[in-house]
């Protein structure tokens, strides 16, 4: 039989559990970055990297220093070591800033035995997560080999001010599968199979730049926060998976408009569903600089989550290299 990740989405005999690997096991724990195989990060390797331009992804720590939905923001602490030098003491929760959702940050409701429960990917269950003895699905699988291989930049910011689309990234503002291929056909920008995709929408820059303190406060204790991104429909499902990413992500602060606009939400197929890291909050704006400038939206992409067992999310320790 064919391995699931090489049946097309409408193949899937239940496109919303494509569960691999033994329960507990590695393989079930990179879920989609199985793609990321040997032969994918040589090829990008040898394809991307020309000039040895770097460039970091990673928002400030720092941000959001006004976060919503509770979050807490980072708190770092320098204290002195026998005189003679010094530490220092991080308090963060990885959401608040730039993250990878890992596979225990999601679940999907499941109506299994007629009751209505949330699963998370390969049915792991809410009391596995909260057993601390117990890791399955954890950090700790993205983390022995990182998350490595051809990153592509769709840059939405760039190409709504050419057509004039003014909005905010702070609105239900969506980001269409159509505009996602019409900027791929601009940018001349094929797809490969285990390609890491990067979608910048300007939450970052609309922060640092357009956002008073006052606005800042008031995003951080709405009870009914709006965040833009890409659409959640069942042609962006089908082009994700057919496509071949094996993660996603970008400087939005949910990855998908939110809250959802449609019957159901991206993150129950990607992590609960495909175990696909769904990257937020990356700074890409240094990035979009150096695509443009060398006319090429396609690098070298690695990144390294923190190796804690049992982790929910991660900060993406992530770079592009041209």
């Amino acid at each position: 039989m064919p391995h699931p990740m090489d049946l097309k989405f409408d193949e899937l005999p239940n496109p919303k559990r494509v569960w691999v690997g033994e329960p507990g096991s590695h393989q079930e724990g990179l879920g989609r970055l199985v793609l990321l195989t040997d032969e994918v990060v040589r090829n990008a390797a040898a394809q991307q990297i020309r000039t040895g331009r770097r460039v970091g992804l990673n928002w400030d720590l720092t941000k959001l220093e006004y976060p919503s939905l509770g979050r807490k923001a980072c708190d770092h602490k320098i204290v002195p070591l026998l005189n003679a030098g010094f530490d220092d003491i991080y308090v963060i929760n990885p959401q608040q800033s730039s993250q990878w959702d890992g596979l225990r940050h999601w679940s999907q409701p499941s109506s299994s035995d007629g009751e209505q429960q949330r699963l998370w990917y390969g049915g792991t269950t809410k009391k596995e997560i909260q057993d601390r003895s117990n890791d399955r699905i954890g950090m700790q699988h993205w983390a022995r080999e990182g998350i490595t291989g051809r990153g592509v930049l769709i840059d939405y910011v760039s190409w709504a001010e050419k057509k004039g689309i003014e909005y905010s990234t702070f609105s239900l503002h969506t980001i269409k599968l159509q505009d996602i291929l019409d900027i791929a056909q601009e940018s001349d920008i094929t797809f490969e199979r285990g390609d890491i995709l990067l979608v910048r929408s300007g939450v970052t820059k609309e922060w640092d730049h357009k956002m008073d303190v006052e606005a800042k406060k008031a995003y951080s204790v709405t009870d009914a926060p709006q965040h833009a991104g890409v659409e959640a429909t069942a042609d962006m499902l089908k082009w994700i998976w057919d496509t071949g990413f094996a993660a996603v992500a970008g400087d939005a602060i949910s990855f998908e408009v939110y809250p959802p606009l449609g019957d159901f939400m991206l993150h129950d197929y990607f992590l609960a569903g495909w175990g696909m890291p769904i990257g937020e909050m990356f700074d890409l704006e240094k990035l979009s600089e150096i695509c443009k400038e060398l006319k090429r939206w396609t690098f070298f992409f690695t990144s390294m989550p923190v190796n804690m067992p049992g982790g929910v999310s991660s900060p993406p320790n992530a770079q592009a290299i041209f």
